[in-house]
């Protein structure tokens, strides 16, 4: 049948009035928005406010430059850092989708047929669709017969059949589940088995189901776990801070008029002297925020999170949005795509049996010689499909495939070489026969493939192991067909007639040789992957468009149905329950069949509103919103361009054991989160009690705002090149997963923070008041310089005890060698500053002046570092007494 399509005006008109087939791509991120959205984060804008505040003390007289310079400098490194590994990430993306053409498709347009590309597609297009071609746009069959693949839609490769409409048939307004696969409605993304046939096109763009899913993405996406965690940890160090500064403020004006000997006396020594008090209070306080305030954290994140994206890609994991690669890790339930991320995503024969019920291994079958031989001609000269130039198999449905490849590239070119081989008569397969036939005058045989029930009714006889014939045992044949159908699995009955083929017909005399049992099966990785990710304590749900009885098939074997409180049900039970209802089934679900993109969409809400943080898979537009709405979003690299805008991590290889690497990485970098947390917090306690209390006995400022930069920037900035590549545990995928709102500072913590704190601060007191160390020392300027060093060293030394929960602080530091590295280089750079002097040019005497340090003699620096490797044994021993860290 012939159509004129068109004309030029005309789809000019319908473009008018229904706009085109263009679904708007995300723009591309851009370096200045990534940096712009870093100053969101709450721990940045706390540094901006000390700058600020730091600055105006400046400007007065009453601070050093340093300090916000510093800060400010501090905040852009980490700005860039962020937008940078934001720019890199989509940029890799961008590549990936650039890499593959642009879609085109057939239509009729001025009365001939013309190739354009799928964005020029209109309203009223007449589009000739043919085996392999995929839907553009939605709209009904008018023409031809098809088999179509919504598995773009649905998520499902299943056939589905359609037919040819009068043109007057409705496109349905309301979809759901079953009008994807209904009688004429084809839907933008959905791809060809066979068949050829003409849609007229009814929606575009936008309005068409994958448009309106690319709407949904539009949506703001929930804050990642790792945010929220900061934002609680920024509130808890902001009230430590700022309350303590005014505590601390109010203690020294209080101490300046206890030594006056009360408030008159103190009152009477007039304005200067009180508003000079007052300074000096104030910018006392000053100084314990800054010292309180974790300046290094937002650049250690931004450091780890960029190391490991570009580590993610040799696992087969490209990090689109870098938080996505630590959300990860906090999972506690993922929700989980059937075809091709648990299955291989294609049909493949997995078991083979003779009549009599006994199954042969498929690598054994090459041993049975005779029921090979019969086998290779019942399905290489009995095909619709074949292998291409390039070795891939082309042609035919997707049970035609699987058998081609079971077959074999070697064996069908060797059958095709052999000219006795070729087939004299043949009858392709159809819905009314159930079975294909082809007849061979060389061989003299007839050879059958299709539904067994179609050989059950006429054959008589089998092959046994043997090759020999044996009458056919219906009972256990049977039996085995039932076994495997409970599996799921497609059988397929194979056979031969020593007679010449009868068309529409099986011979009576047929023989049957043999039986396959065809399924997208579990990936065997899949299996352990599954296994690994539940031990982490992850709850896995299978969520597909599948039926119920093969979701529930491939659940059981993939190990998410072990018991029976476990949950498997459909869409429809699944709506029939209440929000209510549903969360409180939640924790039991297991699979969820003939699964809607709504489905998915509610079930990542009531999750969340459960406060769990949660994961999705998924390749096709039905499973981009929720895999927007979701936590994190695994996209598989071989989905749709709209999943993978939606998903903030693409697995590239489409495998679950990938999903498993990058839940294992991202709790690998949470937990380098928290020992740069340990390292650095236990540092910034004691330099805020060291302080705030130094003053009271005698010692003004023991630490510098200078030491407290080097402090806050050069030890935390190379702190988190130390801690951000510590090796990834085993141990981390035994460990329960932590709640969205769960605080980063956790009780045993706090107790590590709290009580090396209070040993550094010991420490600081011992060495700066006991008359001792005084011999070492000819000033007190060499004096406090060593106090610099000894501060320092404590630091570096209580990083080898963050590194470990236990005693084993020292082990794998070959797998970490950046450790002992920057270990290295702040030991030298700090030791450059303290002996800056000594060199006899201008600019190190302004090092010197500025760090306010001075050269001191060796016994100095043996005994600052003999105290500060006390920090070692004590946490030792806090482990013992408290238990793991």
């Amino acid at each position: 049948m012939h159509f004129n399509g068109l004309t030029d005006k005309q789809v000019e008109e319908s473009r008018k009035k229904y706009g085109s087939n263009v679904i708007p791509d995300s723009e591309p991120t851009t370096f200045w928005a990534e940096f712009k959205e870093t100053f969101k984060d709450p721990m940045i804008r706390i540094l901006l406010a000390i700058a600020a505040l730091m600055i105006v003390m400046c400007v007065l007289g009453y601070a050093e430059i340093y300090e916000p310079i510093g800060t400010v400098v501090a905040v852009l490194i980490v700005a860039f850092v962020s937008a940078k590994t934001g720019v890199a990430s989509d940029t890799k993306y961008r590549q990936l989708k650039d890499s593959t053409k642009k879609d085109q498709c057939k239509v009729y347009r001025n009365g001939l047929v013309t190739v354009i590309d799928v964005d020029d597609v209109v309203v009223g297009d007449k589009v000739l669709l043919q085996s392999g071609d995929k839907v553009p746009a939605d709209g009904v069959l008018i023409h031809g017969t098809l088999r179509v693949d919504n598995s773009a839609l649905n998520g499902e490769a299943e056939e589905c059949p359609k037919t040819a409409a009068d043109e007057s048939f409705p496109l349905p307004e309301d979809i759901t589940g079953d009008t994807f696969v209904d009688a004429h409605s084809l839907f933008r993304g959905a791809v060809l088995f066979d068949g050829e046939g003409v849609l007229d096109v009814r929606k575009v763009g936008l309005a068409t189901m994958m448009g309106k899913m690319a709407e949904e993405m539009q949506d703001d996406e929930p804050d990642s776990p790792l945010k929220v965690k900061l934002g609680k940890l920024a509130d808890m160090i902001s009230r430590f801070g700022y309350i303590g500064a005014v505590v601390i403020a109010i203690m020294y004006f209080g101490y300046f008029i206890l030594s006056a000997g009360g408030f008159a006396a103190y009152f009477s020594s007039g304005a200067p002297v009180i508003i000079q008090d007052i300074v000096e209070a104030v910018s006392l306080a000053v100084v314990i925020i800054v010292c309180a305030v974790p300046e290094g954290l937002p650049l250690m994140i931004s450091l780890v999170l960029m190391q490991n994206t570009s580590k993610m890609l040799d696992h087969n994991v490209l990090v689109r949005k870098a938080e996505g690669i630590e959300t990860a890790g906090s999972l506690n339930i993922l929700f989980s795509d059937k075809t091709g991320t648990i299955t291989k995503g294609h049909l493949e024969v997995v078991e083979f049996f003779t009549a009599d019920g006994v199954a042969i291994p498929l690598d054994q079958l090459a041993q049975q010689t005779k029921l090979k031989g019969l086998i290779d001609l019942a399905i290489g000269k009995n095909s619709q499909s074949m292998y291409d130039g390039s070795g891939r198999v082309v042609g035919g449905n997707a049970t035609d495939q699987a058998l081609m490849r079971f077959l074999g590239q070697e064996t069908f070119h060797k059958l095709d070489e052999v000219s006795s081989y070729a087939v004299t008569k043949s009858q392709s397969f159809n819905s009314a026969n159930k079975f294909s036939q082809a007849y061979i005058a060389g061989a003299g045989r007839t050879f059958y493939k299709g539904a067994p029930e179609k050989f059950l009714a006429v054959a008589q006889k089998y092959l046994s192991l043997d090759g020999d014939e044996h009458p056919l045992d219906l009972e256990s044949l049977n039996a085995k067909i039932d076994e495997l159908a409970g599996k799921s699995m497609r059988v397929l009955a194979f056979g031969y007639s020593p007679s010449e083929m009868t068309e529409n017909a099986i011979n009576a005399d047929t023989v049957l040789i043999g039986l396959v049992g065809i399924r997208d099966d579990v990936r065997p990785e899949a299996r352990e992957a599954i296994a690994e990710v539940q031990k982490a304590g992850i709850q896995v749900v299978m969520i597909t468009g599948d039926r119920l009885e093969t979701a529930v098939a491939i659940a059981r074997e993939a190990g998410l149905l072990r018991t029976r409180d476990d949950v498997a049900l459909t869409s429809t039970q699944l709506n029939e329950l209440s929000d209510d209802e549903v969360k409180k089934i939640i924790p039991r679900i297991r699979v969820i069949a003939r699964a809607l993109p709504t489905d998915k969409s509610r079930m990542v809400r009531l999750c969340q509103e459960l406060n769990l943080v949660v994961g999705m898979t998924g390749d096709g537009v039905n499973d981009s919103p929720a895999l927007k709405r979701a936590d994190v979003g695994f996209a598989m690299g071989s989905g749709t361009e709209a999943a993978k805008e939606a998903g903030k991590i693409v697995i590239l290889d489409d495998n679950f054991k990938s999903i498993k690497d990058a839940i294992w990485y991202g709790r690998t970098i949470y937990h380098n989160i928290l020992k740069f947390c340990r390292f650095q917090l236990v540092i910034n306690v004691a330099a805020v009690v060291v302080s705030a209390i130094a003053p009271f006995f005698g010692v003004e400022e023991p630490l510098k705002v200078t030491h407290l930069l080097f402090v806050n920037l050069v030890m935390d900035g190379l702190g988190a090149i130390m801690l951000g590549n510590e090796p990834a545990q085993e141990r981390y995928m035994s460990e329960p997963p932590r709640r969205r709102d769960e605080s980063i500072v956790s009780k045993s913590m706090m107790a590590q923070i709290v009580t090396m704190g209070l040993w550094l601060t010991a420490l600081s007191f011992v060495f700066l008041k006991v008359p001792f160390f005084d011999s070492f020392f000819a000033s007190t300027e060499q004096k406090l310089s060593a106090y610099f060093v000894l501060f320092i060293w404590s630091a570096l030394f209580n990083a080898f005890n963050v590194r470990s929960d236990s005693f084993d602080i020292f082990k794998d530091l070959k797998l970490n060698p950046g450790f002992m590295r920057v270990f290295v280089i702040i030991v030298l750079v700090q030791a450059f500053i303290v002996n800056a002097a000594l060199i006899p040019v201008p600019v190190f005497g302004w090092i010197s002046n500025m760090f306010s340090c001075v050269p001191f003699p060796p016994a100095g620096w043996a005994a600052a570092i003999l105290l500060a490797l006390t920090m070692i044994p004590v946490d030792s021993l806090r482990t013992v007494i408290v238990g793991r860290k």
